[in-house]
């Protein structure tokens, strides 16, 4: 079972709201906001670990957690290793995914990419998906998100095979927000 909470109204990333959400978060994930230059990076931080509390709490009934990371970034909770998250941000939204089992997931805005960026990190099929595709910037975000989606779930980090990605042992799931302009994927293992 893997639940997801979404936020899309980055109007409210202000310096206001930051202030406000400071006092409820622990000290370790104030100073994590704090060391941020700037309004976004604190906010993002802030809210992200809101929306997993809240998640935490509605469907495991925790109220309490610490969360560590592993070598490659990769976090979890110290005292409740059946509990799974994962955390997710771009310009446009921040995503939390929590579940029983592993899950990873990413969300990212439409943006212009290069030509060698799509040589580097899609095989020649996805390739020719997103150049054929009505909308490029669109295709790639759904392309993109489905592959760090893996492999935040993996726990790898980005690695060499962003070719070969996509194969079996997953399952990935996407959404696209047109009007908000980002893509959202989420992936588990295949049982």
């Amino acid at each position: 079972m893997i639940r997801v909470s979404l936020f899309d109204d980055m109007s409210l990333c202000t310096d206001a709201e930051v202030e406000r959400m400071l006092s409820s978060v622990p000290e370790p994930r104030r100073s994590q906001a704090l060391g941020f230059k700037h309004t976004f990076g604190r906010f993002t931080t802030l809210k992200s670990y809101l929306m997993l509390a809240d998640l935490l709490n509605s469907v495991f009934h925790l109220k309490e957690f610490r969360i560590e990371t592993g070598s490659h970034g990769k976090p979890f909770l110290q005292d409740y290793p059946d509990i799974h998250f994962n955390i997710s941000h771009c310009r446009n939204a921040i995503a939390v995914a929590v579940g029983d089992e592993p899950v990873g997931i990413d969300v990212e805005s439409f943006r212009k990419f290069s030509t060698g960026l799509l040589d580097k990190s899609m095989n020649p099929a996805e390739k020719a998906e997103i150049l054929g595709s009505q909308d490029p910037e669109e295709s790639f975000a759904s392309f993109w998100t489905r592959k760090e989606a893996v492999f935040k779930l993996k726990g790898t980090g980005i690695t060499d095979n962003l070719h070969g990605i996509l194969t079996a042992d997953t399952r990935t799931e996407t959404t696209v927000n047109r009007s908000k302009g980002y893509a959202l994927s989420v992936a588990v293992f295949n049982n």
